[in-house]
């Protein structure tokens, strides 16, 4: 970095803006101002761009439109000011412009990987918004949303922020690396770890990869003289997984997946799975409602001895209500359903309607989904595996990345929010499906008989009786 201003950097900034290697990645902890440093890196550069006359270019990929416009709010306006007021012979030019512009993306399909299978997925259109600096001789810094396509369209010097936590983050370095790399642009990568499963991970950690490498947690920085007191941010977090994430800087797959692989796998049978050894117990049904570009799953979860044996779940992607329809009511045909579990949030207020009028009422319920609805239904899952009570088919690569997609989060509020990372072909909704098939099972099936009454005597009077099958249901008999 050439141009330096008398900035009250830390040590552990100062040595990441003066590591001039192309390819650079740091491990930060949070509450760090890693994205603060970094940008001082940037506008220093485009300075000194500015100062020979040249056009520099830059891109900051955030892993949220909010975050991308806090980069340019609370860093790249403040640094690029402090610059200017730093160099006399800026103060005869005009000022950069800080503009917010967008661009459209349409649909189309890119191919994703997931182990040995690749498929394509369906990317709908969507609009970008932009927050730029904008120097007076071309050059500019570009601070946006991340997602493979906007990666895509953006060349020059390359910052992914936080990209442990992006969207899709393989498919977005997919995209970025090639338009980055190409005429020897520098790249740099920051983030607090978010569980083994990214691609932040992959860089930090393999060894001799070309990277030069930055690692600095909660402890290291106030030791470098940031000023914040570790006992009462600790204190405050109260989740030690998360405090051990998010700045001492572990690799916890455990912390942020909310079911580890470990557990997955234990709870893989190879019979599993089959709708022909279904036993002719009371099961259990989780639907997750689609349209468009998420998965539409039936999971059906069988109680035998205790255990829930999931006999048949159904995915499928962008079909008709009345096809969901119809594959709903196969399983209430094929099945002894006592209670069928269905998200209603959104689209699902009609099929959940119509659901309950062919089914029953009180064998068909609804639920909003929200961050307490959610997590309780989250729990009763990861409940029931721990158990080893809740058996799942073995060897399907897909089912195992979407159990493992759900995230555990501790927000600023101390809430623990449970997120999909993104990286599945749909947005976790097998796992949401198996979640409510599991708490479905917490209404205990209630077995009925039929006594028959010795008729009485003359008070003795005849009286109708309503038949249903199971629980309030309109039709049939078991």
């Amino acid at each position: 970095m050439a141009v330096e201003v008398a900035l009250n950097w830390l040590p552990y900034q100062r040595a990441w803006q003066q590591d001039n290697s192309r390819f650079k990645i740091g491990m930060f902890t949070r509450r760090g101002g890693k994205t603060f440093g970094s940008c001082g890196e940037i506008v220093a550069d485009l300075t000194q761009a500015e100062i020979d006359g040249r056009k520099e270019r830059w891109t900051i990929l955030s892993r949220s439109e909010n975050t991308a416009k806090e980069a340019l709010e609370d860093a790249l306006k403040p640094l690029t000011r402090a610059f200017y007021a730093a160099y006399g012979e800026f103060a005869k030019m005009r000022e950069p412009q800080f503009v917010e512009d967008g661009f459209h993306v349409p649909a189309h399909y890119r191919e994703v990987t997931q182990g040995d299978r690749t498929f394509k997925v369906d990317v709908p259109e969507a609009t970008y918004k932009t927050h730029e600096v904008r120097f007076p001789s071309g050059g500019r810094a570009i601070a946006l949303s991340a997602s493979p396509d906007a990666a895509r369209g953006f060349g020059g010097n390359l910052l992914l922020d936080e990209f442990a936590f992006h969207r899709d983050s393989r498919a977005i370095w997919a995209s970025a690396f090639p338009v980055a790399a190409r005429g020897g642009h520098k790249i740099r990568v920051i983030s607090t770890p978010n569980g083994k499963g990214n691609k932040f991970y992959e860089l930090m950690t393999v060894e001799d990869n070309g990277w030069s490498k930055h690692h600095v947690d909660i402890y290291e920085a106030v030791r470098q003289g940031l000023d914040v007191n570790i006992d009462e941010l600790r204190s405050g977090m109260a989740d030690e997984d998360a405090w051990a994430q998010e700045f001492e800087l572990k690799w916890l797959d455990e912390a942020s997946s909310w079911l580890g692989y470990d557990l997955i796998s234990e709870c893989e049978r190879d019979w599993v799975g089959q709708p022909s050894q279904y036993e002719g117990g009371p099961c259990f049904i989780g639907v997750d409602i689609a349209a468009r570009n998420d998965l539409f799953v039936i999971w059906v979860a069988e109680l035998v001895r205790g255990r829930l044996v999931t006999r048949e779940i159904i995915a499928e992607k962008r079909i008709k209500f009345a096809v969901q329809d119809a594959l709903l009511a196969s399983v209430f045909d094929r099945y002894r359903v006592v209670r069928c579990v269905m998200d209603q949030t959104g689209m699902g207020e009609k099929p959940v309607e119509d659901a309950k009028a062919r089914h029953g009422e009180d064998r068909v319920q609804g639920v909003l989904f929200s961050v307490a609805s959610k997590l309780e239904m989250a729990t009763e899952l990861k409940n029931r595996m721990q158990d080893r009570s809740f058996l799942i088919p073995a060897g399907d690569p897909l089912l195992r990345a979407d159990l493992h997609a759900i995230k555990s989060q501790v927000g600023a509020t101390g809430i623990r929010r449970l997120v999909a990372d993104g990286e599945t072909d749909g947005h976790a909704d097998r796992f949401w499906a198996a979640a409510m098939a599991a708490s479905a099972a917490q209404t205990d099936y209630q077995p009925y008989a039929y006594q028959p009454v010795r008729r009485g005597g003359r008070d003795d009077i005849d009286r109708p009786i309503k038949i249903t099958g199971g629980f309030n249901a309109r039709k049939g008999m078991w």
